[in-house]
Order: structure tokens, then C-alpha cells, then sequence
């Protein structure tokens, strides 16, 4: 491999509408958030790989020797794409001692990494250093992991040439050929496998493509030209567990199966209006009725999920706290705490945006300006990125 470096970045991803619909076949939107995971991957000559984290303060180095013993043996074809290679999984987990039920962050960051590593370049190891860093909360729904996977998809396949190094010395940021992409995309599915077990694909394809994604039984499509919209992105830092969750609405249905099917039909409907309304935002410019639109879906939604029983009093404050300033929020993701969102119109005022931030963080709550919409994976030159990002990714 030839003397490279470069950088790559994936945005996270909320889920507009349909949460809890993607596990009963219902329509979902996802759409990716622009905050975003950065990698700086670097050969060098020292024989090892290093990976720093320096989110979850890690840095860790093996020996590209004693990886290659771990590769020797292997009864799986490395590098296939349909099912993880359960050998490879089982030695790599030996070899870090990460024990099957673990699910800490750091220990999941390392085994995905180790996984990929080593089925992309199964037939030569090569020394490199790769840095990750997010500014996504890790843990919060906002598809963390699914970023850091992209972007170690996206480093490695182009550091083993497997896919192209898009940017030209004119570019700051490009992006791959469709192909590629989808290539990026399966690799990261493997990524989230390692980390969740059984991932819809929803997260990794929101931070490979980036826009607005509708997911509907298992089929995930690009929704076009849709436009990016401004959000306030708060994070209620109450702690939640997305499997009890889930577990939680499965009983209700269960028990009130003619109460709550309905419930989820209406959810899939509100998803699809609210598509309808963006493909018309993109056709014909956004208009105040369209905005008018977007708020009612985001009550009637957020009232759904209260009805399923994953609402929380935190979120139920983010949202008093927002109508009072004439803004409509929503949690996004499994609820129960978590991230919710608001939505801000383009005429909203400066001084209401900063009162409301003022105000959530005076409960306690992190909140965020910034946007959904925003571009997919990227390769980017070092002038692309700000001096902080740089400066953090060769923290080690």
C-alpha cells in the first residue's frame, strides 16, 4: 500500500417519523443529522495498526504479527459480506478479551474495527493508524455507531484500493460512485452486526447516503431532492434501554392489539404525508404551509408515541418548553428519555432560538442547533476540516 493519509466523515441520523414502526413493518422516515463522525486513517512503516478513540479516551495498538496468526486457520473465506464470519468473531473476541455479552462502547468500537480490518485486508496487513472522532453523543439514538462504521467502511476499502480515493487536489470533499457506496454500505452493516446483533441497516444507510431515507418491511429507499431542514437537536440525558423499549410496545400490541395496530397504521400514515409534504417542499420551494404541515405531523407523532408508552416527562418538558416559544418537538429514537427534536421555521426568530436553548439547558438538558439533510459519507482534504477536528484526531 502506498504512503497515504486522508479524511473521511459520516453524518448521524434521527428518525423523523415511524419510530417502533421500522420492528412491525410499518413505514419509517430517517434522515441524516449533521453532526458528524470524522476518521483520519494514515500508513506508516512500525508494523502494527493503532486505533485512537479519543471520544471514549482509547488508544490501542497490536502487532501485525500476532494478527496475522489470528487470520491462519480461519475456516471462513474472509472478506464475504452475506453473514459475519463467526470463526474470526470468536477468535478476535479471545484474542481482546471481549466476552460475548458484552456491550460497553469501547469494547464494541475495537472488535468492530479488528473485524473489518482484518477481513479487508485479509491477504496483506497493512500498518496504518486510524483516528476516530464524533460529535455525536454515543448511546443517545443518533446513530453513533453507524457513523464510526461508515467511516471505517470507507477508510479501509479505499486504503486497500478495493474502492477509489474520489477527491482531486481541486476538491475539498467528494464523495464515491453509486457502486462504491453500496460496497461502503454492506461494510457497514457488518460493523453494526458486531455491535447490535441484529441492526435494520437503517443507521449505517442513513450515514452512507446521507437525505432522507424511507424504510418500509426490510426495503430502505433514497427519498430525492428533499430539502435540509434547521432543528434544535436536544438530548434529555435520561438513560434508556431501546430493547425494554421495544419489548414494552410488542406487550401493549399484544394486549390491545385493536387499540394499538391502529395506533401504528396512523404512525406509517403520518411518515408518509410528511414524505409527500418534503417531495413537494423540494418540487415547488418551501412554503408556510408546508411548514404549518410538518408541525402537525411532529404533535400527532410525538402524541402516538405517547399513547405506545415511550414517552418520558423529560421529553414531555422539551415539548412544553418549545410550544410555549410557538415550536413543535418530538422525541426521536426509542424514547423513554433520549434525543427529541424541533423543528425550526426559516423566519424563527434568533432570539427565540437562544431562549429556548438557554432554557432547556437550564433543565438539564445538551441542546444543539444544527440542520437534517445533510450529505452522506465524504472523503475530505485536510483544509476541509476545522483546526479543533484536526487538532483532536492527532490528540495521540
Amino acid at each position: 500500500m502506498q504512503t497515504l493519509e486522508f479524511f473521511v466523515s459520516a453524518p448521524g441520523k434521527v428518525i423523523l417519523h415511524g419510530e417502533h414502526s421500522v420492528v412491525h413493518g410499518q413505514v419509517a422516515l430517517a434522515v441524516s443529522l449533521n453532526l458528524r463522525t470524522f476518521l483520519q486513517l494514515q500508513s506508516t512503516s512500525s508494523g502494527e495498526v493503532h486505533i485512537n478513540l479519543p471520544n471514549i479516551d482509547t488508544f490501542l495498538s497490536w502487532e501485525i504479527t500476532a494478527l496475522q496468526s489470528l487470520l491462519a486457520g480461519c475456516k471462513a473465506e474472509q472478506g464475504g459480506l452475506k453473514e459475519l464470519d463467526a470463526d474470526l468473531l470468536k477468535r478476535l473476541r479471545e484474542f481482546t478479551r471481549i466476552s460475548e455479552d458484552s456491550t460497553d462502547t469501547r469494547s464494541m468500537a475495537v472488535l468492530a474495527f479488528l473485524y473489518m480490518y482484518l477481513s479487508v485486508f485479509a491477504e496483506s496487513l497493512a500498518s496504518i493508524t486510524v483516528s476516530v472522532w464524533s460529535e455525536l453523543p454515543t448511546g443517545a439514538g443518533l446513530g453513533s455507531s453507524a457513523a464510526y462504521n461508515v467511516c471505517l467502511s470507507a477508510a479501509l476499502l479505499s486504503a486497500r484500493g478495493n474502492i477509489s480515493n474520489p477527491l482531486t487536489p481541486q476538491q475539498e470533499s467528494a464523495r464515491w460512485s453509486k457502486e462504491e457506496m453500496e460496497l461502503i454500505n454492506r461494510w457497514a452493516f457488518m460493523g453494526e452486526k458486531i455491535i447490535h446483533g441484529n441492526p435494520s441497516g437503517v443507521d449505517n444507510a442513513v450515514g452512507t447516503w446521507g437525505g432522507f431515507l424511507r424504510y418500509h418491511a426490510g426495503n430502505i429507499s433514497p427519498l430525492s431532492w428533499v430539502p435540509v431542514l434547521r432543528i434544535l437537536l436536544t438530548n434529555t440525558k435520561v438513560p434508556r434501554s431501546t430493547k425494554v423499549l421495544v419489548s414494552g410496545v410488542k406487550d401493549k400490541i399484544n394486549k390491545f392489539p385493536s387499540v394499538l395496530k391502529p395506533v401504528l397504521e396512523s404512525v406509517s400514515a403520518v411518515s408518509c404525508v410528511c414524505e409527500q409534504t418534503l417531495t413537494e417542499m423540494a418540487e415547488r420551494g418551501p412554503s408556510a404551509e408546508h411548514y404549518n404541515i410538518l408541525e402537525e405531523l411532529i404533535d400527532i407523532n410525538q402524541h402516538h408515541l405517547n399513547v405506545m408508552g415511550v414517552g418520558h416527562s423529560s421529553l414531555d418538558t422539551l415539548c412544553r418548553v418549545t410550544l410555549a416559544r410557538g415550536l413543535h418537538s418530538k422525541l426521536t429514537g426509542a424514547g423513554g428519555g433520549g434525543c427529541g427534536i424541533t423543528l425550526l421555521r426559516p423566519e424563527t426568530d434568533t432570539s427565540v432560538i437562544q431562549s429556548t436553548v438557554e432554557e432547556l439547558k437550564a433543565c438539564g438538558f445538551d441542546c444543539w442547533e444544527t440542520s437534517i439533510g445533510a450529505p452522506g459519507v465524504q472523503q475530505h482534504s485536510s483544509a476541509a476540516l476545522s483546526q479543533h477536528i484536526l487538532k483532536i484526531l492527532s490528540s495521540y
